[in-house]
């Protein structure tokens, strides 16, 4: 009896352990998922306090989810051959001392390097978040924990962009970088006391050649990305990009099939576990980067908000998300993975085409609420098992690399769905404002064609026509917003087919596949 109580206390107290370490990692994780959105909502401030050029203040925001991006791999790989918790401690000082960098630069020069450190430290932190969670969480707790961290990870963003709008709002954009200061600090604290050290051991020499490969990779591919919106697909600097990233990428797949102990053994993704899996994040995270993309200028272009409240108004869409996200792993329990994926997708896509069919002008927030709810509750459901499928798929030693994949396919995956959707609103707006711009002066239809925010800036300066210019600027963009949301719709379709369509061998796609006696 004695030994039954004993052991009873004992597993008590290793799940209450296994509890803060989760508690820590979250921590850490909000820190990092904060500061990447967080200085979007500040961007005319920053041109006007460094007397800098937007282009400027974009690679102020940019060089950070650059320098995360590509340096997750690399990094992630360092983890599992050092010790999670000694580079978890290193990514949280140099993030913090970076974040205080940044709250009291003085120039842009500090800023950029600030920013870029901050990378550096995210890229040391955020694999080792959910590597920890892998290695340390039992078989049966593991999905729940996980599916925690995915809520974090997914709705963070956008609780991080509120707090950051009320900063702005209420203080100054100097302010933006306490919040992951105190959590980075908190996280490194929690870390000394909690945190568990785990780590490969391996003969072979670390893959240097593999990993600047895979950074030239990234970084071709996110830069191109970046610079889609902005310059077009044919912009000598888009071209070049992707010129170094498929480049990187051809080098990268040839090294890492010849070398004896390569950082990401890239014939695992003949695996459908791994493939899908990665798979799944791109289209999840592209969907939802290239949706707030578009909701953000109709709530403050058409509907005339302020940027705090739309930040508050994307609130709503990120609760259902994160209660989605930790409702997966029970729903997965239940009734099997490919469902709960399935589902997830058919509810991701089901909520976009609701979006297209009702948005309008005159429904305003209401008529895109519905359909934000579905699809966020949609697009949460989904994350947890995409994310589990990674890194199941990997061993347990291998678990940083595993959760630095998982992230980038997370960074990819928004960078291309920014750049897609934000150029279908683009190229829609244009082609359904030229009829309205016949008979107006030129220079007041190249600005009115160039976009809606050009176009309300320049209406005010066509006397009795102001107001049919801001009309049609507005029916435009809707028009435009229609067609990028419909492709979203499609593609999220095509997910579910895919998934759907699988066959038994494809059970690691999203976790074991459990039969009807099994389930119940």
């Amino acid at each position: 009896m004695k030994n039954e109580v004993k052991i009873t206390v004992e597993s008590n107290k290793e799940k209450s352990r296994r509890q803060w370490i989760l508690i820590t990692v979250c921590i850490a994780l909000m820190a990092v998922v904060a500061s990447v959105s967080g200085l979007n909502v500040a961007q005319q401030k920053l041109a006007l306090e460094f007397k800098v050029s937007q282009n400027t203040v974009l690679w102020m925001i940019n060089t950070y989810t650059l320098t995360l991006a590509a340096f997750l791999l690399p990094l992630g790989a360092v983890g599992d051959r050092v010790g999670r918790k000694p580079v978890l401690l290193t990514g949280l000082l140099i993030f913090g001392i970076a974040g205080l960098m940044s709250g009291f630069a003085v120039s842009p020069v500090i800023m950029l390097i600030s920013r870029l450190l901050s990378g550096i430290g995210a890229a040391l932190i955020m694999p080792v978040t959910l590597a920890v969670i892998t290695s340390t969480f039992p078989d049966e707790e593991r999905s729940k924990a996980i599916g925690i961290w995915t809520a974090v990870a997914g709705g963070g963003g956008i609780l991080g962009m509120f707090l950051s709008a009320v900063l702005i709002d209420w203080g100054s954009w100097r302010w933006l970088f306490a919040l992951p200061v105190l959590l980075a600090a908190a996280a490194f604290v929690m870390t000394l006391r909690i945190i568990p050290n785990s780590k490969e051991i391996s003969g072979h020499p670390f893959d240097i050649v593999g990993s600047v490969l895979s950074v030239f990779a990234i970084i071709g591919f996110v830069f191109a990305l970046h610079e889609v919106p902005g310059k077009g697909w044919t912009d000598p600097s888009t071209v070049i990009g992707f010129v170094l990233g498929i480049t990187g990428l051809i080098a990268f797949i040839f090294w890492e099939k010849r070398y004896a102990a390569p950082i990401l053994d890239v014939r695992l993704f003949h695996q459908r576990g791994l493939s899908g899996g990665s798979i799944s994040l791109i289209i999840i995270f592209g969907i939802q980067a290239g949706i707030f993309v578009v909701l953000f200028p109709y709530f403050q272009a058409v509907l005339g908000w302020s940027g705090l409240k739309s930040t508050f108004g994307m609130m709503p869409m990120a609760v259902f998300m994160m209660a989605a996200s930790g409702m997966a792993p029970k729903v997965t329990d239940k009734a099997g993975g490919r469902f709960t994926m399935a589902t997830g997708a058919i509810l991701g896509s089901a909520g976009a085409a609701l979006m297209a069919v009702l948005v309008s002008v005159e429904g305003g927030y209401w008529s895109v609420l519905p359909g934000m709810l579905i699809m966020g509750f949609g697009m949460g459901l989904s994350m947890t098992p995409s994310t589990e499928a990674i890194t199941s798929a990997l061993p347990s030693d291998r678990q940083g690399v595993a959760s630095a994949l998982n992230d980038i396919t997370r960074e990819l995956g928004s960078a291309l769905g920014v750049a897609l959707l934000g150029a279908m609103v683009t190229s829609g707006y244009s082609d359904a404002m030229s009829p309205y711009l016949v008979g107006m002066p030129s220079t007041v239809s190249l600005h009115a064609k160039a976009g809606i925010a050009n176009a309300l800036a320049v209406a005010p300066g066509t006397g009795i026509k102001s107001d049919f210019l801001i009309h049609a600027a507005r029916e435009s963009f809707v028009q435009g917003w229609k067609e990028a949301i419909w492709v979203g719709s499609a593609v999220m379709a095509l997910l579910f087919g895919y998934i759907s369509t699988a066959g038994p061998e494809a059970s690691k796609l999203i976790g074991r596949t459990r039969e009807p006696d099994e389930a119940a």
